[in-house]
């Protein structure tokens, strides 16, 4: 069986789909600093990666020190492509415009450099999460955090690299979902997963029960009703999985179905969710459309959401059409 990796893939995209060569560059780019994001975890406590970085981002959150690397990592990198004339992550307060020494391109990218870092030092499954959008004046270096605010249907590209037993990319420009496995000896990434599909129906289900007693009724319901099993209306068992790392759980689903949950809660009604809008819930949610599957906050597509602030937060729920329909219908009652 041969393989295509992914700058022979890009090539091809060029050629046949007028693919623009700037997207390209930057994905590689994005690929390749994720290369080196893998190294630096698996590396872990060899290197003195691991543990607090003794800061906070934004949203008041601890930073891990590999938090920090791997948010330098994908600044450079991005800036470095030449794609880019803007560049947002979770874990810094404000958007970066391009250094002035740096070519500039027509996109601005947001990503969450290392999802689920509350896994670093117990070594389980992490990742990097990766948003593309349309830069509102081209290449033009003069960017704010209101270019920013574009709806999640207005992204080009989007994707993750998860960091576990293998290192893998998944990505959409927007015509199905495409993942590509790190081959280590090549040191690229090759394509392993051409039609990626999430089943309509499920018989797993993601979410953190710990926070049950605070769910508004819809989830408390519907969560309900899945742990009847067989003897309850839904009438079949479901499995619960929950890794506490978005890429991780909707990785599972990409490969094997299900549906994952972050609801709002009422512990802070001032937070309408726990995820971000731009950095997680916008990339993920385009993903799981690509692969046949659904995306809201329980009422309404998360694509369609008009953002307000770079790191707005939202309720998620994703995954296996039939599951996401029934749960927003509890919410619509």
């Amino acid at each position: 069986m041969s393989y295509t990796n992914l700058k022979d893939f890009f090539s091809a995209e060029i050629a046949e789909n007028g693919m623009p060569q700037q997207l390209a560059d930057l994905l590689i780019g994005i690929s390749e600093t994720c290369k080196h994001i893998s190294f630096e975890v698996s590396r872990g406590a060899l290197a003195g990666v691991l543990g607090m970085a003794g800061t906070e981002n934004v949203q008041g959150e601890d930073q891990k020190k590999l938090d920090v690397i791997s948010n330098d990592l994908m600044v450079d990198g991005c800036a470095r492509t030449g794609a880019v004339c803007g560049i947002a992550s979770e874990e810094m307060d404000h958007c970066l415009t391009v250094p002035a020494d740096m070519p500039v391109g027509p996109y601005l990218v947001c990503f969450d450099p290392l999802d689920g870092s509350s896994n670093i030092d117990i070594n389980v499954s992490i990742g990097t999460i990766f948003s593309v959008l349309p830069g509102p004046r081209g290449a033009d270096r003069n960017v704010t955090d209101a270019d920013f605010l574009q709806p999640g249907s207005n992204q080009l590209a989007a994707g993750y690299v998860v960091y576990g037993p293998q290192t893998q990319m998944v990505f959409t420009l927007g015509r199905g979902v495409l993942m590509f496995t790190l081959d280590r000896e090549s040191n690229e990434f090759v394509l392993t997963n051409a039609t990626v599909q999430i089943p309509a129906a499920a018989k797993e289900f993601a979410i953190n029960c710990s926070n049950m007693r605070h769910w508004e009724n819809p989830v408390k319901r519907y969560i309900a009703e899945l742990l009847e099993g067989k003897t309850g209306v839904r009438g079949k068992d479901f499995n619960m999985r929950w890794v506490a790392a978005m890429v991780a759980e909707v990785h599972r689903i990409l490969n094997r179905g299900g549906i994952f949950m972050y609801p709002r809660d009422n512990r802070d009604p001032c937070k309408p969710g726990k995820l971000r809008l731009m950095y997680e819930a916008n990339p993920m949610s385009w993903l799981v459309e690509q692969a046949g599957g659904r995306a809201t906050n329980g009422y309404d597509r998360i694509l369609g959401i008009q953002p307000e602030t770079l790191h707005q937060r939202v309720a998620v729920f994703l995954g296996a059409a039939e599951e996401v329909d029934l749960v927003g219908s509890y919410h619509k009652e």
